[in-house]
Formats: C-alpha cells, sequence, structure tokens
C-alpha cells in the first residue's frame, strides 16, 4: 500500500526548490469556492496499454503510418489503476478523470463483457476508496475496431450504436460515476482541419488509412482523427444527444456534459478572419451544448493567431512548449470567459497542462493558468474544477512517448512512478483549496 506520507516525500524531494515554492503557494491565493474540484486527467488508450481491440491499436501497428511509436503496455494503468488513483489522492487531489474503453467494454457488436464491466466497477469503487470523484469519459478518440471497419462515425447509425454503449455501461456503472461526458474534444477534427498546415503529415495519413482498409478488408474503415469532418460531425453531434438521453434515461441524476477543444482564438491584423476560425472551430457543439450537456468541459492548451487568411505562425522568440506550440497558460482564461458567454452551462476545466522537460516552467504554467481562473471566479463565472492533464507522462497519439504532459513520470520498463515537483506544488494548492 502506498502511503500518502510516501508520495508527497516523493515529490518533494524531487521538488528542491520549486518544493519550497510548493509549500509558500502562489502569491496572492485565495480559496476556490467550496465543492471546487482538483484533479488530473487521464485517457484509458493512452495509459491503460495493450488495447488492441481498438482502432488505434491498428493503426499503430500498420506500415505505413502516422505514430512514432506504438503504445504497447502503456502505463499499466490497466492493472495498476488504484497505484495511479492512490497517488492522485495522496498528491492532495479530490477528483480522478479517467476513460473507459468502448473497444474493451463491446469487444464485437452487440456483445457485452461483463468481466471487462467489473473492471471499471472495480477502477471506480476505487475511486471512492481513496475519496476521489470520478470523471468518466466515454469515448476519447478510439473505438471499437468493428465499429472503425463498418464506417465508424461517417455511418449514420453509428450514433445509434455509441448511445446503446452509453445505456448499456450507465445501467451498470452509472450509481458510481461521479460525473461523465459523452466525447473528449468532441470538436476536435474542426481544430486539425485548421491546424492542418501546421501539422504536415496528411498524405501519410491517407495513406495509413488505405493500408488499414487493405488489412480489415473493409472500404469503409473509419478512424475518428483521420475522417472528413464533413461526415463524421453531424454524426458526432447526433451521437452526443443520443449518448446523453440514454446516460440520462439510465441515471437521471448523473451529470452528463461534453467536453471541447477550446483554443483561444486571436485575431492579427485589421483584416483578420478571427470571428469565421472561431465559428469553424466548434461548428454545432455550442448548439449541442447548450441543449444536451449538463455543463460544459473547457480544454485549453494555447492559442490560435489568425491573420486575413488564417492561421499566424507565432512570433520569432516565441516560447513555445515541447509539444510544438506557443506557451500561453493566459489562454486558460480567454477560453473560460468564451464558454460563459458562448454557451452559458456550469464550467469544468477538464484539461490544462503543458508538455515541456523543465519542470520549473510547468509549474510557471500551472500558477499563470490558475491566476486566470480566480479571476474568472471573480467575475462570477461558474466555474467548477481544474484538472490538470496529466497525472502520468502518457502515450501522446502520434509523438508516442516523447511529449511530457504528466506531473508524473513513468519508467515504461518497470512501471515505477515518480512524482516531479509539480505535483507536490499542484497538488499541495488543491489540499488547501488555494487559487
Amino acid at each position: 500500500m502506498i502511503s500518502r506520507r510516501m508520495l508527497i516525500a516523493a515529490g518533494a524531494a524531487a521538488a528542491g526548490s520549486a518544493g519550497e515554492a510548493a509549500a509558500a503557494g502562489p502569491t496572492q491565493a485565495h480559496a476556490a469556492p467550496p465543492g471546487f474540484l482538483w484533479g488530473t486527467a487521464i485517457s484509458a488508450h493512452q495509459s491503460e496499454g495493450n488495447n488492441t481491440n481498438s482502432d488505434n491499436w491498428l493503426l499503430e501497428n500498420l506500415k505505413p503510418t502516422v505514430f512514432k511509436e506504438r503504445s504497447g503496455d502503456a502505463c499499466d494503468s490497466y492493472n495498476r489503476y488504484e497505484e495511479d488513483i492512490a497517488l492522485n489522492a495522496a498528491l492532495g487531489f479530490n477528483c480522478y478523470r479517467f476513460g473507459i474503453e468502448w473497444a474493451r467494454i463491446e469487444p464485437s457488436p452487440g456483445q457485452f463483457s461483463n468481466a471487462e464491466l467489473d473492471h471499471y466497477e472495480r477502477v471506480l469503487a476505487a475511486c471512492h476508496k481513496y475519496g476521489q470523484t470520478p470523471v468518466v469519459t466515454f469515448s476519447h478518440f478510439t473505438v471499437p475496431l468493428w465499429f472503425a471497419e463498418r464506417g465508424g462515425f461517417e455511418v449514420a447509425d453509428g450514433a445509434d450504436l455509441f448511445a446503446r454503449y452509453c445505456g448499456k455501461v450507465t445501467e451498470r456503472l452509472g450509481s458510481l460515476i461521479g460525473m461523465a461526458s459523452t466525447f473528449n474534444e468532441a470538436n476536435v477534427q474542426l481544430l486539425l482541419q485548421i491546424m492542418g498546415p501546421m501539422l504536415g503529415h496528411s498524405a501519410l495519413s491517407k495513406e495509413m488509412i488505405a493500408a488499414a482498409r487493405k488489412a480489415t478488408n473493409s472500404e469503409r474503415f473509419s478512424s475518428l482523427i483521420y475522417a472528413d469532418p464533413a461526415l463524421t460531425q453531424p454524426v458526432l453531434l447526433d451521437a452526443h444527444r443520443k449518448g446523453y438521453q440514454a446516460m440520462k434515461a439510465a441515471r437521471p441524476s448523473l451529470p452528463v456534459g461534453v467536453t471541447l477543444t477550446t483554443q483561444e482564438v486571436q485575431g492579427v491584423g485589421a483584416d483578420s478572419i478571427a470571428d469565421q476560425v472561431q465559428k469553424n472551430l466548434y461548428g454545432g457543439w455550442i448548439e449541442a451544448a447548450r441543449d444536451s450537456a449538463d455543463f460544459v468541459g473547457v480544454q485549453t492548451y494555447s492559442r490560435l493567431m489568425i491573420g486575413s487568411k488564417g492561421l499566424v505562425m507565432w512570433p520569432k522568440g516565441t516560447e513555445m512548449t515541447a509539444a510544438g506550440y506557443e506557451f500561453r497558460p493566459e489562454a486558460l482564461a480567454a477560453t473560460i470567459r468564451w464558454a460563459h458567454k458562448a454557451i452559458g452551462k456550469p464550467i469544468y476545466v477538464t484539461e490544462n497542462g503543458i508538455a515541456t522537460e523543465d519542470d520549473a516552467r510547468r509549474i510557471a504554467f500551472i500558477d499563470q493558468a490558475l491566476a486566470g481562473v480566480r479571476a474568472c471566479i471573480d467575475e462570477g463565472i461558474p466555474v467548477h474544477s481544474y484538472m490538470y492533464w496529466s497525472l502520468l507522462d502518457n502515450f501522446e497519439w502520434a509523438s508516442g512517448y516523447r511529449q511530457h504532459f504528466g506531473l508524473v513520470s513513468v519508467d515504461l520498463q518497470t512501471f515505477k512512478r515518480t512524482p516531479k515537483p509539480s505535483a507536490a506544488y499542484l497538488g499541495g494548492l488543491a489540499r488547501r483549496n488555494l487559487l
């Protein structure tokens, strides 16, 4: 059993001067509202390991592929979930956002695995054991391989199949779930469409999907991130609404929302098309969040600078993160204000974080982001959480294990978890409920 003292000591030992900063806390800190959720976020595919029945597993193991590495064992969180939850609690957090994996729960069409539902029941029970509010994502980019082979969310009845899955899971597990969201970053394809020129591997993506269609003998194979938004977004919107209804039917009191990628959009020049880009980024999700969500999850990492022809690269000398975009913690306050004005639902920060090898910059990022959260609350905006992405250094999709967002490092051979100074810093604030 990992004790709180052991884990905090590990973080403090790593912290050095940053640990002293954690004890002192930020300047001008104020108490967060009562009931504020402090936590970390993780996803199933990125941390559990060996998600062999998913579309993403196939894509990682194909040639050609956009993936620099395979997910493999990932952080082995499928087996070490209690260690992760205990660590989250010991650091000072009171909620844990994680994903349940559709590809495990429904390994073939209409066949739901009681063994896998039992597994996630144990994960949820562990959250309660350690005093963590479970914030559960029902779909975090990946889908069952059979679903991808039949066309994924390009096929209209994909919405009904997703809703069936949502209903089955909520019937079985809903009483243990604190909050839930249908999709993670439901509009992520729209962001990728805007950022296309910056990403630069669209040709390779098409070759990878062609290889997947050949490998599965299915010309309809579709994987969400690499699919055409014009085809998938209408089905995703339908899937969200039907999934929301299925979850509420199974447990009416369960708070169900949707999380969005909410990057700051800033115009450059008098003829900027920033307003149009902002509209394009959210598509139909503003209306969906208004009519079929109990809350909106804000997930912010940076800003998009938009000129007269679209995306403008950041000025020379701009501080960049290891993920290749601007160090911009102030973006969080901007997107909270946008969500409040545009949607008007309770706001939960369900992801915010930075990829960096310099943990002092991670602490600085957190400090500045929290200052923005505090300012928004002072303005009367209903912000109810701060969940850092991520608890662990994990599998970051096409980038593999090369980008480190985590508060805790993971040895990919032994799976040993080692808290960083930033874990002690943010956990210390969470324990004292200080923004």
